[in-house]
């Protein structure tokens, strides 16, 4: 058996921290190289301790002594963007659980290394497609999606060999519904912050959590799958589940559809992206179906939950406009969760920055960037106005 060298860049949070949780059950199939987060130094100490890791990263110089006396001797610090992208190049497997388009620097970098890329950072795919197309036909690169839904597309996709997938009728992207499913338009007026935190089937971080409550998530993750399948955004649709079993399905032509069950756990789509072309033998996500198990079935309510058709229409104008969608969501999230801006205000924000887009092709990384920065001065405008 071949021992497989991995880079959790993300390493604190949700997805890092139950990817941890997979790394520890095969230890002589992967070996933990590096790992980085943005400011937490003594939980990133901690798994350096426990790996033994050669090599850490965090986001500002400033911390680098801070994190050094918090190490072994001989661990090798880095800092910033510079410093991501080396980690990102210096492993077989590079998981990129980074929060936001602060992970694009790792997708890139790893792409361009030809490294099989784990990706859990969808922002950064949806906000720089066309750039992160040029890099893919790196040799040895690979895009496997640490998402529920899209590694279930991925599963899915098995049937079908021809590029751009011309036997698949669509792509069915399955959503809970969050905690606000059911909710009228009226009644989402009073939701809250902390009523949006609490999700109904999966346990995540905060960010992707409140872009459950608007379905912004669902949005976003079309353009995703969009990108990340080569298959034109018009053919892949949403439908909510609340269970959460069914995590995503393929129709073909000939109307057969393809789906993957399996119990909500993070675990298993991190375990199949670490493990292909092999399964990991754990079982996280069986199911007992002789337990009287029900699957439901839902249209998107999307008068009440308008986020989905902002995606839609970021995906119809193309360019630039997926990552101002991007970028204005997340400054509207932040606020959110700073209480400084309600949450029936964060879609407002993002549809008030998208009317303002003027069509722009995305011809760099430079142009992308200037792009990411106007969309995100336009939200912060935005959310001061508001509050």
């Amino acid at each position: 058996m071949v021992r497989r060298s991995v880079a959790l860049l993300g390493a604190t949070g949700s997805v890092g921290t139950q990817a941890l949780d997979v790394l520890r059950r095969e230890p002589e199939r992967f070996e933990l190289v590096a790992i980085s987060s943005g400011t937490q130094l003594e939980g990133l100490a901690e798994i350096a301790r426990e790996f033994s890791v050669a090599r850490v990263g965090i986001a500002r110089a400033s911390d680098a002594p801070a994190m050094a006396a918090l190490l072994e001797p001989g661990v090798e610090v880095v800092t910033g963007e510079d410093g991501l992208s080396e980690l990102a190049a210096s492993a077989d497997i590079v998981i990129n659980a980074v929060v936001g388009f602060a992970g694009l620097p790792v997708t890139m970098a790893a792409l361009s290394a030809g490294k099989r890329l784990a990706l859990a950072n969808k922002e950064s795919l949806i906000a720089a497609a066309p750039l992160v197309a040029a890099v893919r036909d790196t040799p040895g690169a690979q895009i496997l999606p640490i998402d529920s839904e899209h590694c279930a597309i991925h599963q899915c996709l098995a049937s079908s060999s021809a590029p751009g997938h011309p036997d698949v009728r669509r792509l069915i992207l399955t959503a809970s519904g969050g905690p606000f499913r059911g909710w009228s338009r009226e009644r989402l007026r009073s939701a809250t912050r902390a009523d949006a935190l609490v999700h109904p089937t999966w346990s995540m971080g905060p960010k992707i959590t409140i872009d459950s409550s608007t379905l912004m998530n669902k949005g976003l993750e079309v353009l995703e799958a969009s990108a990340l399948f080569s298959v034109e955004v018009g053919r892949v649709t949403v439908v909510v589940h609340p269970q959460s079993i069914v995590h995503s399905m393929v129709e073909y032509v000939d109307g057969s559809v393809i789906a993957q069950l399996s119990r909500p756990d993070m675990r298993l789509p991190i375990a199949y992206c670490l493990g292909l072309p092999e399964r990991l033998d754990h079982a996280w996500g069986a199911l007992d179906f002789a337990s009287g198990l029900s699957l439901t079935f839902e249209t998107p309510d999307r008068e009440a939950f308008p986020a989905l058709g902002l995606a839609y229409d970021a995906a119809a104008r193309g360019g630039a406009a997926p990552a101002w969608l991007s970028a204005a969501n997340e400054v509207a999230v932040a606020a959110c969760l700073e209480e400084r801006l309600a949450w029936s205000d964060i879609v407002p924000v993002v549809a008030e920055v998208m009317a303002r887009y003027v069509d722009d092709p995305l011809a760099s990384l430079a142009d992308l960037v200037e792009n990411d920065a106007a969309a995100r001065r336009l939200a912060a405008a935005s959310v001061t106005k508001r509050s």
